[in-house]
């Protein structure tokens, strides 16, 4: 008895160092879906740490139960261990489907494709911007002619740094 309500705080206090609730806030359903994602694999990289960071026999072995025999003539506790798997192990393995589930219901969802839509219409107001701008410097002939060579070439470098 004694060990079960051991492993349920053990387990408890695993999960409020790994989770904590904020207050409800607006958020588009899309968006949220992503964080979860961000967040929930943020999760399993620190849950991977914890578990690596076991050693190999917590793994996998430990006390299942412990029994207070009182003070009588055989009085003390009475010790039963098995193998079951570590309490971050649980967790690890359970935040991983976790990860997986809400990446399934994201990509599902279309996030991605919005995503997608989201930078072409950024790139297209970029370029209307920079279009707009290059006009008003009014330019040289021989300016005009590198904007083709010089704005392409600093957008990928740009885009190169962002990755």
């Amino acid at each position: 008895m004694r060990a079960a309500a051991a492993r349920r705080l053990e387990r408890e206090t695993a999960q409020r160092a790994m989770v904590t609730y904020g207050l409800p806030r607006a958020v588009d359903p899309a968006d949220a879906l992503l964080e979860e994602v961000h967040r929930t694999a943020g999760h399993v990289a620190w849950l991977a740490e914890k578990v690596a960071a076991l050693d190999e026999g917590d793994l996998v072995w430990g006390t299942t139960v412990e029994v207070d025999k009182g003070s009588g003539q055989f009085g003390g506790t009475d010790t039963t261990q098995a193998a079951k798997p570590s309490v971050w192990v649980e967790l690890y393995r359970s935040e991983r489907r976790h990860l997986t589930e809400v990446c399934k219901t994201a990509l599902a969802a279309g996030v991605a494709e919005r995503q997608v839509r989201l930078a072409e219409q950024q790139g297209a107001m970029l370029a209307d911007v920079i279009g707009r701008v290059l006009d008003a410097l009014d330019l040289t002939p021989g300016q005009q002619a590198r904007v083709a060579e010089v704005v392409p070439r600093e957008l990928r470098a740009v885009s190169g740094r962002a990755a």
